[in-house]
């Protein structure tokens, strides 16, 4: 039987289970990811060889498949999560490697079951003579799609990606470029930072996350800033995290760097 309650429950503080950083390009997302320790970093753009790092590439989102096995190997052989953190960096190439189990999630429904087929030089669809099955064409883009209905088999590829990686860690970390995104402040229009995504992906992907927050640098010094309001992305469900924002790293004279998480992640 189920127990209704009868007063309010404590506040509950927590690391997040969904993190985004997202900044511009030198901003020092790579560097303070970069200092986590057991930290597994599913790189998608070969971005982390200056950097010592537990580092996977992935190119294809049959990459991203096999790593999560890996892990979930892993895990059941030494019987405990192997890394604390798990970072994919970035969320611009996750959407476009992402296109490919797009198309697959599309054909796998009746109106696209023969949608974009390999043709030959008569115009005809190319068949696998080992299957006889029809083959596709693998630069197909549902974002071609009448109606921008292709963005729906994108989302829903792109967050069964992330999803796939969540419970393999205590924390997901998804880095992300930055875009333009106009707003409406007091009448007026200005420009706000959001994630480098197409159509809502970007807005699915900040309603899933626990915290996003906004990495920039200031002189020698960098910040993480989850301060919201105004329509930005910016923004934390955590107490400890909720509207602050945070030093994480500072350069010496010398360009040495020192890099301190321990607020981010209690």
């Amino acid at each position: 039987m189920i127990e209704l309650p009868t007063e309010r429950k404590k506040v509950e503080n927590y690391n997040p289970k969904l993190i985004i950083l997202f900044g511009l390009p030198k901003s020092g997302k790579s560097s303070i990811v970069a200092s986590l320790d057991s930290n597994l970093i599913i790189d998608l753009e070969d971005g982390y060889r200056a950097l010592s790092v537990m580092c996977v590439q992935a190119r294809s989102a049959k990459d991203m498949f096999e790593i999560a096995k890996a892990v979930k190997a892993k895990t059941e052989e030494i019987g405990r999560q192997p890394y604390k953190f798990i970072t994919i960096d970035n969320a611009t190439r996750l959407e476009e490697l992402s296109l490919s189990y797009a198309a697959q999630l599309y054909r796998a429904t009746p109106m696209g079951a023969s949608w974009m087929p390999k043709l030959d030089a008569n115009g005809k669809p190319v068949k696998d003579p080992k299957t006889n099955r029809i083959v596709f064409d693998p630069k197909a883009d549902v974002r071609t799609l009448p109606n921008g209905s292709g963005y729906l088999y994108l989302r829903q590829a792109i967050m069964n990606l992330v999803n796939m990686f969540k419970p393999l860690c205590e924390t997901l970390i998804l880095v992300a470029h930055v875009k333009d995104k106009q707003i409406q402040k007091n009448s007026q229009e200005m420009t706000e930072y959001s994630l480098n995504l197409a159509g809502k992906v970007g807005d699915i992907l900040c309603g899933e996350a626990d915290a996003v927050g906004m990495v920039y640098r200031e002189k020698n010094k960098t910040y993480i800033t989850f301060e919201g309001g105004d329509n930005t992305v910016r923004e934390a469900r955590p107490v400890h995290l909720r509207g602050k924002k945070f030093e994480v790293a500072s350069s010496d004279e010398n360009g040495n760097l020192t890099v301190d998480m321990s607020k981010i992640f209690i």
